[in-house]
């Protein structure tokens, strides 16, 4: 936006002039004189004009920027502060590709078509490297989401007047059927659990019969629980990223902070494992690191996110089950609510998802399922059979 200085009897108009290759932000001025004889209003209409022409010179200007070189200064401006350290280091993975294919064009020259086709190539087979097939929808998804923070980001401080990225389409996500533990596999888990170390124990527990994230369970501290009223406070997540490491950030949304209730016999375990733990400091004496964790390393320090992946593994190869992942067992503790008739938006916030709408999108199947058994409900209570209808003569 341009600034309008009075200089006596000129003004002075200001407006940015787009960046240098550095990437630092640069201004242009001009001075306009109105012609002898205006009156107000004449001289405000016309110093009106200017400004609209002047800005709009500026903006041509600041859109010739090649998206590298923008995107870079994004990265410096934008994402470092704004951005938690796992989405940063996500979209840093995605540069290379996409300066490839776009880098070395300006802003004013990247249109829809340009972004749409980019977004299409990561489809074709090939683009992922691992697999030679294409690249996910989820994948496309995140290099589209890159893209459109720096248009949008340009398009706020004035480079350029839209975001193009906004009007490209992504192929709809098909529907695939959650990986869930059977009742009856789950029974299984749980008989041979007392021959696992105690805190795999406690972190499947924690996992069956609350349902919280596995970056909210390795976040636990002692004072998030509450054996008197049954309640456990989640308000904390431990992550990894490249150049952090194990590191503890707030959880994944502002819905995500809330307070569950477990059964009492969990507090026993949780009591047992302090104990242990507690056993442990003792004997590290100085060398123990005092975190307050649940689950720990050895010497103290918050567990690594991969050592409860590696656990379920050895645990299910031990005893002949399917290892579904962890996250198997937040879609049972769901799965197990709906079809227990629990409303959406409980399960929505037991949950800890922001919107129930996520919820439902999530979990359709299984909400279709017990709406199905709940008109079954009706049906049997009040069993109905029509009158035979009497034939015509």
């Amino acid at each position: 936006m341009a600034t309008v200085q009075k200089r006596g009897k000129s003004y002075r108009i200001r407006v940015s002039d787009g960046y240098t290759a550095a990437g630092k932000q640069v201004t242009r001025s001009m001075t306009w004189t109105p012609a002898p004889g205006m009156t107000e209003r004449q001289v405000q209409k016309e110093l009106q004009r200017q400004v609209v022409q002047f800005e709009a010179s500026a903006a041509a200007v600041s859109a010739s920027i090649k998206f590298e070189v923008f995107a870079k200064q994004w990265f410096e401006e934008y994402a470092a502060t704004n951005l938690r350290p796992r989405s940063l280091e996500r979209y840093q993975d995605y540069e290379q590709r996409t300066y490839k294919a776009i880098g070395h064009l300006s802003l004013d020259k990247i249109g829809v078509r340009t972004i749409q086709k980019f977004i299409n190539s990561l489809s074709q087979p090939g683009s992922n490297q691992r697999s030679g097939a294409g690249l996910s929808v989820k994948t496309q998804r995140g290099y589209l989401s890159f893209i459109s923070s720096i248009f949008s980001y340009a398009a706020q401080i004035g480079v350029i007047r839209d975001n193009p990225a906004q009007y490209v389409k992504l192929p709809k996500r098909t529907a695939s059927e959650k990986k869930i533990y059977t009742v009856e596999q789950v029974q299984t888990i749980l008989e041979h659990l007392p021959e696992a170390p105690l805190w795999f124990q406690v972190f499947l527990l924690l996992a069956i019969y609350g349902g919280p994230r596995k970056e909210e369970i390795l976040g636990f501290e002692w004072s998030d629980f509450d054996a008197e009223s049954g309640l456990v406070s989640i308000c904390r997540a431990s992550l990894y990223s490249k150049q952090l490491g194990t590191y503890t950030d707030t959880t994944k949304t502002a819905g995500s902070t809330r307070i569950i209730k477990y059964p009492a016999f969990i507090f026993d375990y949780v009591r047992r494992l302090k104990v242990e733990q507690n056993a442990q400091r003792l004997r590290l004496g100085d060398r123990w690191h005092d975190t307050e964790r649940l689950f720990t390393t050895w010497d103290g320090r918050p567990m690594s996110t991969n050592t409860p992946y590696r656990a379920l593994q050895r645990f299910c190869e031990q005893h002949d089950l399917p290892n579904l992942g962890l996250h198997s067992f937040r879609h049972l503790n769901a799965s197990l609510l709906i079809a227990g008739g629990v409303d959406v938006r409980t399960v929505s916030a037991a949950l800890g998802h922001t919107q129930t709408s996520t919820t439902l999108n999530i979990y359709a199947h299984a909400f279709a399922e017990a709406q199905a058994k709940a008109s079954q409900v009706v049906a049997d209570a009040l069993p109905f059979s029509p009158p035979q209808q009497k034939a015509k003569a």
